[in-house]
């Protein structure tokens, strides 16, 4: 590469108003240790392919945040220089032997670029056995979202676009066809009457769940007959709908199998939507409402449809119990957190079955404008109710929890008091509520809004919004009382009857410790006041 090449490139890189993901600045003083950046040969190739990059750069003799040019004397003998290349390929995985290193001189400083392949389709790039990758500016292990889209670029076939030979138009449920129509109409109302005069085969070709007249696995999934089940084989094509006493035994259980577009609705139909009633704020009238909200439920079981891995010959679970409803899909959440597609509200940039996904919008089952799970989190802090739970500590499944009660009238009487509170504000109050651990930027936005107080993880309403939601008494019940108060009551105690036990004082005290404690830290707390 020519060196006015070099410079032009070195001058946008500079120009960026930050690093990126596949852009790294280093000083690199004097005595500089190579092995204190290697791992980013690792990050940078990675995110190179992962951002559709041509190459990663890594760049020496620039000072960032405030980014200044400082120039290098990191190995200043060229051929120690480029023995690094060596070194590079020696411990990379896929072996980075054609990592470029450059010099050039910048307002008469010594410049290094190294400029990094990116990884290979498929194969992501390691040093000394560990995988890296960015999080904005910040060096990290790559992350599961990152390590399924190198898993997908292996498996460019998509599998719900895939035609089955053996499948005719008579392996199709003339019902589910029916409802496809309407379904179909419903999302397009400009094509109302002219979808009622396409044949079945047009129609299927119009919504996109055939190929050219022919069936797709994603037409046997959502329209086949139960019969015609074996043509997806060893693909399970079932949704499972178990119930589950309060000790977590099974106690009914039923399987619902294609066509899975009218399956959704009788799943639904077995669920104990029971009637729930609380007690708006200063209201002598219950609000009655259902405990699962019918959309709710429903756009959480398509997106286990749409986003299932179905390669995997495994079938979505959905596990009811008395006052939660936990859905269970195989294959990652490949946008990587809930947080990220509610702050984004934009399509996701890849989707597991895309033509499964596509089908499913023109059936108006789903909505690839990336506002389906931000308007189940609203629609359940409209209900006052807690937010959807999405478990994605398993890398080979998503779990969604629907919780079907009030866990906590201090978090519902602050939903109806403050409905200007943003949303994600909402999520993080719900993660108090549940006693769940906030991240940094979480706990400070709360704090600044003074919304919470205490100590993480065991955080509780502020006084201010006790005050303003009329719940003083459940302040102090969570709150406490400060070290004397309860040192107090000990010293009564023993002057009282001389000696005292631990269980005797475990006693007197435990129900007296804030209720925002469970009973082992309550416990603990009553050891060190003993101490």
């Amino acid at each position: 590469m020519e060196q006015s090449d070099l410079e032009r490139i070195f001058n946008d890189f500079y120009a960026l108003p930050a690093e990126t993901e596949w852009l790294e600045f280093k000083e690199a003083k004097d005595g500089y240790h190579f092995d204190k950046i290697a791992k980013y040969f690792s990050a940078l190739s990675n995110e190179a392919n992962l951002k559709n990059k041509e190459h990663g750069w890594l760049v020496f003799g620039v000072k960032d945040n405030p980014r200044d040019i400082k120039g290098t004397n990191f190995r200043p003998d060229r051929a120690s220089l480029d023995s690094l290349k060596h070194e590079i390929a020696k411990n990379t995985s896929n072996g980075l032997t054609f990592v470029e290193i450059h010099e050039i001189t910048i307002q008469g400083h010594r410049i290094i670029m190294f400029q990094i392949p990116p990884a290979l389709k498929g194969m992501p790039t390691s040093w000394k056995g560990h995988f890296y990758g960015r999080d904005g500016e910040s060096l990290v292990a790559l992350n599961p979202a990152e390590s399924e889209q190198f898993r997908l670029q292996t498996n460019q076939e998509d599998w719900s676009a895939k035609i089955c030979k053996e499948a005719k138009l008579e392996h199709l449920d003339s019902d589910a066809i029916l409802f496809a129509r309407d379904q179909y109409k419903s999302k397009h109302p400009k094509k109302a009457e002219e979808c009622d005069e396409w044949d079945d085969i047009t129609f299927l070709n119009k919504a996109k769940i055939c190929i050219n007249g022919e069936i797709t696995n994603t037409t046997l999934l959502l329209l086949g007959k139960e019969e015609s089940e074996h043509l997806l084989l060893p693909s399970i094509a079932q949704i499972t709908w178990v119930l589950r006493d309060e000790q977590n035994i099974d106690i009914d259980y039923s399987h619902f199998h294609p066509p899975l577009i009218l399956a959704v609705g009788h799943v639904y139909d077995k669920v104990r939507n029971l009637t729930y009633r609380y007690l708006p704020n200063q209201s002598l009238f219950p609000t009655e409402i259902t405990q699962y909200d019918n959309w709710v439920f429903r756009e959480t079981l398509h997106n286990c449809i749409a986003h299932q891995d179905w390669t995997k010959s495994a079938k979505i679970n959905v596990v009811e119990k008395p006052e939660s409803i936990l859905f269970t899909n195989v294959g990652h959440f490949i946008p990587g957190s809930v947080e990220e597609v509610i702050l984004r509200d934009a399509p996701p940039d890849q989707y597991r079955n895309p033509f499964l996904a596509n089908a499913m919008v023109n059936l108006n089952m789903i909505d690839t404008i990336g506002s389906g799970i931000k308007r189940m989190f609203r629609l359940q802090r409209e209900r006052y109710f807690p937010m959807p739970d999405y478990d994605l500590s398993d890398p080979e499944r998503v779990q969604v929890r629907l919780t079907g009660k009030v866990l906590d009238e201090n978090y519902t009487r602050l939903l109806m008091e403050s409905t200007d509170l943003d949303l994600m504000d909402v999520i993080a109050l719900d993660k108090v509520q549940k006693g769940k651990s906030l991240n940094e930027d979480e706990h400070k936005s709360l704090r600044s809004k003074k919304l919470v107080e205490g100590r993480r993880p065991n955080l509780i309403i502020s006084a201010d919004i006790a005050a303003i939601t009329g719940s003083k008494a459940d302040y102090i019940k969570q709150r406490g009382f400060d070290a004397d108060h309860y040192k107090t009551m000990i010293l009564s105690y023993l002057e009282k009857f001389y000696e005292a036990s631990r269980a005797e004082l475990d006693e007197l005290l435990i129900d007296k410790i804030p209720d925002a404690l469970d009973q082992e830290q309550k416990r603990s707390r009553i050891k060190n006041l003993l101490q």
